[in-house]
């Protein structure tokens, strides 16, 4: 007898599914089958005929159909399925037919989930590249030769992976494997990549952060040592009246540099006696808030502690008035030569730079700057403001009679006269002369020409457009010096 292969248990399910069928009779059997345990038959040697051969192409094709369902996960051989194939097939003979077709929507389906794991395999492999790319960048600083060689080992073994996954997919390969285990192995790789990938980008924002962290402690310690420098220096400044001005300066070697420095220390003198004015002021019980609106009327400060500068714009609006006159006042007096009238403010800048306001007022009480100094003052001290300071109005009557008098009150007053009388004569000394400038109420607001006391007016108003400010008034004015512009201080709406 030939030896035949055994009947495949899906043929033996494909005759039990066609095992009633109308139409079917029990010696429809195989062509050529033999006794063997466990078959379900007893088989004889037939010839083959056409209804013979017909049945077993059936039967085969039922067992295809059925090995697919088995191999995606379908348990195609338990007895409820075989029951339900057996049940639709007597109802409705016509599916016989459509076997075949249905079979090769398998194949499409089985053809698709195989693109999907390529795709799938392609897109975690590239994301492996990444994050080991990534590891490869993060190794090289500090240097990390093991992590190096490891990233660099993980890239080829991806590289390879691809080279063998192109090839599988395009051998149909992929389409004999279990291809949603696959698929899901390729996500949860993907993913892990990815988050490799945000760990090390984490780790090198915090390597950045900590490298600015110490950056920032080094800045800081600078800036304590150079404020601990400038506070040595303004402190020797006011010990010496030293302004950075060097006694050997002539009309050749002026420098912007100069004026600034003069310029500077002015604008710090102003600052000291406008708070000991409104110290005195305060205890005399006058209303800060009150004092600044009559001084300047309509405009609203947005901090208390803003009042000082309607003060400081006060105190610069009198005694920088006629600034750019030689006695500041409108006249000719002292026009008669450019040169010698050039000559004699250096002079007397450097004459008076060297010696203390008061005793320069003592030894020549008839100078230029004395009449300066009594004029400004009457005119800043108002007697009813100095009846409320100091009770009586004999300081006033002293100074309008051409005394001085020994008091620290007018002993800052002539401190701060004297700092604005220097810059005075220095801006005379210049060619061309240096100007003065001062912005009034309403005016738009320039960055090239001023500088803004209060930066938060810009956002104090949801209603004003930021980006037109207007000038409330000025603090300290500015200067233009040989081309250079120092800006004026001004404070906005």
């Amino acid at each position: 007898m030939a030896s035949v292969a055994p009947i495949k248990r899906e043929e033996t399910v494909a005759f039990s599914v066609l095992e009633g069928f109308p139409g079917f009779k029990q010696e429809s059997q195989p062509a050529a089958s033999l006794d063997y345990p466990g078959s379900p038959w007893k088989m004889d040697s037939l010839k083959g005929s056409e209804a013979t051969q017909d049945t077993s192409s059936l039967a085969r094709t039922i067992a295809k159909i059925l090995h697919v369902h088995s191999g995606s996960g379908t348990v195609a051989g338990d007895g409820k399925n075989k029951m339900k194939l057996r049940e639709e097939m007597k109802k409705d003979p016509s599916k016989l037919s459509s076997i075949s077709c249905f079979e090769d929507e398998t194949e499409k389906q089985r053809a698709k989930l195989a693109k999907e794991a390529f795709f799938a395999g392609v897109f975690s492999s590239v994301s492996t590249i990444k994050a080991s790319y990534a590891q490869l960048q993060m190794a090289q600083y500090p240097y990390d030769p093991e992590l190096i060689h490891s990233a660099d080992g993980s890239i080829v073994a991806e590289l390879k992976h691809l080279s063998e996954l192109k090839h599988s997919f395009q051998k149909k390969v992929l389409q004999e494997t279990a291809l949603e285990t696959t698929m899901l192995s390729y996500e949860i790789q993907e993913l892990k990549s990815v988050i490799l990938t945000y760990q090390i980008t984490s780790s090198k924002l915090d390597s950045q952060i900590k490298a600015k962290d110490s950056e920032l402690r080094f800045l800081r310690e600078k800036l304590a040592e150079v404020l601990k420098e400038s506070r040595l220096l303004e402190k020797g400044m006011r010990s010496t009246g030293e302004l950075g001005v060097r006694s050997n300066i002539s009309l050749s070697n002026l420098k912007t540099s100069h004026f600034t420095a003069c310029y500077q220390r002015a604008v710090k003198c102003i600052q000291g006696f406008v708070r000991i004015l409104i110290s005195g002021i305060e205890s005399s019980g006058w209303d800060i808030a009150a004092a600044a609106n009559a001084i300047e009327p309509g405009i609203t400060v947005l901090k208390p502690a803003d009042c000082c500068h309607v003060f400081e714009s006060f105190v610069c609006r009198e005694m920088f008035d006629g600034f750019n006159f030689p006695d500041f006042v409108s006249t000719d007096k002292l026009r008669h030569d450019q040169e010698d009238r050039r000559s004699l403010s250096l002079n007397e800048f450097l004459e008076l730079k060297s010696m203390k306001a008061s005793d320069y007022l003592s030894q020549k009480p008839k100078s230029r700057f004395a009449t300066y100094c009594q004029k400004k003052y009457l005119r800043l001290v108002h007697p009813k403001m100095e009846s409320s300071l100091f009770g009586n109005l004999e300081q006033w009557h002293l100074v309008n009679s051409g005394d001085y008098p020994q008091t620290s009150f007018f002993t800052e007053f002539v401190e701060m006269a004297k700092h604005i009388w220097l810059l005075h004569c220095l801006a005379l000394s210049f060619h061309p002369e240096v100007t003065v400038f001062q912005l009034g109420r309403g005016s738009h607001f320039s960055e090239v020409w001023m500088e803004s006391l209060n930066g938060e007016a810009f956002f104090s108003n949801k209603t004003t457009d930021a980006r037109d400010p207007r000038v409330a008034f000025t603090v300290v004015p500015g200067f233009r010096v040989c081309g250079t512009v120092l800006q004026c201080q001004v404070y906005l709406n």
